[in-house]
């Protein structure tokens, strides 16, 4: 007899937090799993992110792949590291070559980015790795030969992706088996992808970009009507990045410079500085208030500044000075929602995990397709399946993220990174698309203002801010909050858990006073929090 295994989405449980001397948390358990076992090995917490990642490449195939980009940030027991390996436009985009299209897609090949999830794990592992890097793929070679079952949520976003990406180059054959999406409890098989990690595993990442993966890559291409070329995959070069940071009381947040929307958990909390947030409980709605009016001044001025920094018309730092964080903090009224433009500064589909391990370094890492399964577009007999961040692009002339050749889409997706006082360090990070810097700044103020664990920050219901005065809270939200938001003038929509996939999932491991580490993981999603007792 089968049986069905329905998504059920989380209602207010209570997980758990666990607690050891080395920690792995992630959205898919075979990944975090993974990670511990590198652990186990004597590996360092970044050989351990590069394993996780790889399996959730296999298992999570709704958030990432082969063909997605990465960020990460690590703190290596002294100081913080920060990692862009997002790829850069083919030399072919041209405002003229999307004019003749019609525009920018949001699926296909004309979505697709050179991809540079491979690269950045090899950039990690040489800077930061112990153990050999083929070492690291084990788990997802055995894996991906032998099957994995599908889990709820995986499944959920998989069938909606499918209907969407069906008719995209290779998706059918690489996704479906006889034209349908596995169910859950059912095991699927991808022993292209096994091949293809032995390729990356053997030739440190290389052959992603130069080798045989390379030259079946760039066929698919042109076979398909794909513009990217042999050379556009060999010039993708991951870059460790100097971090931008914002203190908030005895707190520290930090973050991935631009061509990321890290930088607007920054201003958030830079504006938020400069009012009566620290007067009021974080239950409290005018808390709440002060958080959503916060946010959305510092969307406003991300999505009017922000891109490949090359191209920004200053230095991102500038949207972080403090006297421009009192102006803006000036036009919030604390007892009214209202819409916010930009200000003129003085001279979904992702997934997030974090390792720690026992010398202290602690890795936060996030690789994503951005919507769903991407692009759709998907190399037969390799497993790789390609991120759709080329969409993240403007047509408008002048913007800075103006579409152009070899320059970098702006991106969504963002590690974070907390220091605090007495030593505390917290790897932190909410995949989501747009609830990414949202999610970041209500972990900081549950965890860091709040003094809740680290589990029961995750589990506590979340809001998240859409455009002009309307916010979506989860269906938890306390009732008598909610009513006075909307007497504030916020337009408040409830999502019942059902329908709450787009609040993201977080993973977070903190240290602990007395050594060791703490951590947690999202119920929302598929995954678990680990530790080495």
């Amino acid at each position: 007899m089968s049986v069905n295994y329905p998504y059920y989405p989380v209602t207010m449980t209570r997980r758990t937090p666990v607690f050891g001397r080395a920690a792995v948390a992630t959205s898919q358990y075979l990944a975090t799993q993974a990670g511990l076992r590198i652990l186990e090995k004597g590996g360092s917490a970044a050989d351990a992110a590069i394993a996780t990642a790889a399996m959730l490449t296999l298992v999570e195939p709704t958030g990432c792949g082969l063909g997605s980009d990465a960020f990460a940030i690590v703190h290596d027991g002294e100081k913080v590291h920060g990692l862009n390996s997002s790829g850069r436009a083919p030399a072919a985009w041209t405002r003229e070559f999307f004019e003749a299209k019609g525009g920018i897609p949001k699926r296909g090949w004309d979505a697709v980015t050179v991809p540079g999830v491979v690269r950045g794990w090899s950039a990690l592992w040489q800077k930061f790795g112990k153990l050999p890097f083929e070492s690291l793929f084990e788990d997802a070679i055995s894996q991906a030969e032998r099957g994995f079952i599908v889990t709820p949520v995986v499944q959920k976003l998989w069938s909606r992706d499918h209907e969407i990406l069906r008719d995209q180059p290779g998706f059918i054959k690489m996704f479906t088996e006889n034209g349908h999406v596995p169910n859950v409890g059912q095991r699927f098989v991808n022993r292209g992808m096994a091949d293809s990690f032995r390729a990356i595993a053997k030739t440190q990442g290389e052959d992603f970009y130069t080798g045989e993966l390379a030259a079946k890559i760039i066929a698919f291409a042109k076979e398909t009507g794909g513009s990217m070329t042999a050379a556009d995959l060999e010039a993708h070069q991951a870059d460790w990045v100097d971090l931008l940071q914002m203190d908030f009381g005895e707190t520290t947040l930090y973050e991935i410079p631009p061509n990321g929307q890290g930088i607007a958990a920054l201003i958030a909390l830079n504006i938020l500085k400069h009012t009566s947030f620290d007067k009021w409980d974080g239950e409290d709605w005018r808390g709440t208030h002060l958080q959503i009016e916060a946010m959305k001044l510092a969307f406003s001025d991300l999505l009017a500044h922000v891109a490949d920094p090359d191209y920004m018309a200053f230095d991102p730092a500038r949207l972080l000075d403090p006297s421009y964080g009192a102006e803006r903090a000036a036009l919030i009224d604390p007892n009214r929602a209202q819409v916010f433009g930009a200000g003129k500064p003085g001279g979904g589909g992702t997934v997030y995990l974090c390792a720690a391990d026992e010398d202290g370094m602690m890795v936060s890492f996030i690789q994503s397709n951005y919507m769903g399964m991407g692009s759709g577009v998907s190399v037969p007999g390799t497993g790789i399946h390609f991120q759709n961040r080329g969409a993240n692009f403007t047509m408008e002339k002048g913007h800075p993220n103006e579409v152009a050749p070899m320059k970098r889409p702006f991106h969504t997706i963002i590690p974070g990174f907390i220091t605090g006082a007495n030593g505390l360090r917290m790897a932190t990070g909410v995949m989501g698309a747009f609830m990414q810097a949202q999610g970041h700044l209500q972990m900081l103020v549950r965890t860091q203002i709040l003094g809740q664990d680290v589990q029961t920050a995750i589990d506590a219901p979340r809001w998240r801010f859409m455009e002009g005065n309307q916010v979506e809270v989860e269906e938890a939200f306390s009732q008598s909050l909610v009513q006075s938001l909307r007497d504030a003038g916020h337009d408040i929509k409830i999502i019942p858990w059902s329908e709450g996939l787009g609040f993201g999932g977080a993973q977070l491991i903190q240290t602990l006073p007395g050594g060791g580490y703490v951590a947690g993981s999202d119920p929302r999603k598929d995954g678990m929090a680990l530790v080495l007792g």
